[in-house]
């Protein structure tokens, strides 16, 4: 499973022209399943996601976490995480999980964020979506539960 995150003033996701997920202050995850991802690898990048420290404290460090300062996730599912460009000039997205394996990871791993005591927006999975954020930072990092 692999995920961008990206550290977020505001950031929304707009499916045919309607507001999806909306949150202020927080993390946008761009979320990508492959074959061989379990719920293991959803709860290892939750846990990751949740507590990494990225958010700055009082003295412009890095050191509070998603949980420290209250904020949100909006999740998007990405298959296009999984695209492989090293042939030709067409991404070839063979590694990325069948929809009906992804949908169910994504939402559980949805499910785990809550459960973590994260509050989620969501996209919606297979839908073309709108996404517009205000990075801070600019952080964005890439998690991935293959290589811990």
């Amino acid at each position: 499973m692999r995920a961008v995150i990206q550290r977020a003033k505001d950031a929304s996701v707009t499916v045919n022209g309607e507001v999806s997920g909306q949150i202020d202050d927080g993390l946008v995850v761009l979320l990508g399943v492959t074959h061989e991802d379990t719920e293991e690898d959803a709860t290892y990048l939750v846990n990751k996601i949740t507590n990494l420290r990225i958010f700055e404290d009082e003295q412009e460090k890095m050191n509070l976490s998603l949980k420290d300062v209250g904020g949100k996730v909006l999740s998007i599912s990405q298959f296009t995480l999984y695209g492989d460009c090293k042939k030709g000039r067409r991404p070839n997205f063979m590694a990325a999980a069948k929809p009906e394996i992804a949908a169910k990871l994504y939402e559980r791993f949805n499910e785990l964020v809550t459960e973590a005591g994260v509050a989620v927006e969501k996209g919606v999975f297979g839908e073309m979506m709108d996404v517009r954020l205000n990075n801070v930072g600019p952080v964005t990092l890439i998690l991935d539960s293959n290589e811990r």
